[in-house]
């Protein structure tokens, strides 16, 4: 890349200030998904959001969580939805089944609504890895999708911008192909 060739870069910010957020929240394993929850509400605090801008969605699990995010969303309320859950890995193949239907539902519920849907579920073979991830060893990742929520907020904000907000697109003048005529079929 050449000095004089400097692409225009858009990013999200982690302030809150204008953005409304939802956080679906799953019940079951409670004792991780409410430090996830914490995290994550203290992320959105830090930003700037206020208790104003937040709403809190509960679900029995986590497998209900892509369908509350989706209306969450549907509803335009929030610029961002943070989906929290824990699935652990038992003796059964539940997990598999659940696990990735969730991951694929929040992907869904993000890509039919246009609002970006954060995905803190844990997907852990244990019960000391989820602890861990909440909080303890590997940070609390419910922080981490809280930073994630106000950056991708602001950025979704920004690219719904009008095109003459952008300078770097709304100069280009595109013109349409030339058609070749079509030829006419004999009889």
């Amino acid at each position: 890349m050449t000095e004089s060739f400097r692409p225009r870069e858009i990013r999200g910010t982690l302030d809150a200030a204008g953005l409304r957020f939802g956080l679906v929240v799953s019940r079951f394993n409670s004792f991780i998904t409410e430090r996830l929850l914490a995290g994550a509400l203290d992320a959105l605090e830090g930003g700037g959001a206020s208790a104003q801008q937040t709403e809190i969605v509960r679900v029995p699990g986590s497998f209900e969580i892509p369908l509350a995010a989706k209306k969450l969303a549907l509803g335009r309320r929030c610029d961002a939805i943070i989906a929290i859950g824990c699935v652990l890995r038992g003796e059964t193949a539940h997990f598999d089944y659940v696990a990735g239907e969730v991951a694929r539902g929040v992907q869904l519920a993000q890509m039919d609504t246009g609002v970006p849907v954060i995905f803190c579920v844990l997907t852990c073979d244990t019960l000391e890895q989820a602890i861990d991830r909440a909080g303890l060893k590997g940070g609390n990742k419910g922080w981490e999708a809280g930073l994630a929520a106000l950056e991708m907020a602001r950025l979704s904000r920004r690219l719904r911008e009008p095109a003459a907000a952008s300078p770097s697109c709304s100069g280009l003048q595109v013109q349409p192909a030339p058609v070749a005529p079509r030829a006419r079929k004999r009889r």
